[in-house]
């Protein structure tokens, strides 16, 4: 997202299961590094919110958003609604984000894109995971496939995990390229 929009300032937030309204104050008070200690009262404290999400484009990408109840998204609503805002929001979640997000009618009606990602298939991989880190910029496609079909299996996640490890193993060994070998080495690593 920096890379498509230098300027836009993007933070990401994490909360706990169902934060209320109030928690979401103080982690945007927190993300948003205000100065001073938050206001006690809730509409001081929503003015504050709405003054500083008004001065520039910010985006928030919210994770774990499978994690957040009814009066959580209501208040991003809230926020979002806002004439002065100038706010974008990325709902981003595992298993069940979907449907908690579509329980949100007055949410979900405004949600511009939906987007449901999948495993990457085997040319997908051979296509991406070269371009996601130099490490695999010159590995042998075999080697790829290799770590694909026994620890990655298309996931992206586990593509990053897997990429760590790799390094690691590089900077142990000294040596310049990705093999099976260094390979089931970062497998062993893997949770």
């Amino acid at each position: 997202m920096r890379e498509l929009e230098p300027g836009e300032d993007v933070r990401k937030i994490t909360f706990r299961a169902r934060p209320t309204a109030r928690a979401v104050r103080y982690e945007l008070f927190t993300a948003l590094d205000l100065a001073g200690e938050p206001p006690r009262h809730p509409s001081e404290f929503d003015r504050l919110l709405k003054t500083a999400l008004a001065e520039r484009p910010r985006t928030f990408l919210v994770d774990e958003a499978q994690w957040l109840n009814g009066e959580a998204f209501e208040y991003f609503r809230y926020l979002w609604d806002e004439p002065s805002t100038q706010l974008a929001i990325i709902f981003v979640g595992g298993e069940g984000c979907h449907t908690v997000l579509r329980r949100e009618p007055m949410l979900s009606s405004r949600i511009f894109i939906w987007q449901h990602f999948t495993r990457l298939t085997p040319d997908e991989v051979l296509d991406v995971i070269p371009l996601f880190h130099p490490i695999w910029a010159d590995a042998d496609p075999d080697d790829i496939t290799f770590a694909d079909s026994h620890a990655a299996h298309g996931n992206f996640r586990a593509w990053a995990q897997l990429t760590a490890h790799t390094r690691t193993a590089l900077a142990r060994t000294g040596r310049a390229r990705v093999d099976q070998e260094l390979l089931r080495w970062a497998f062993s690593r893997l949770a």
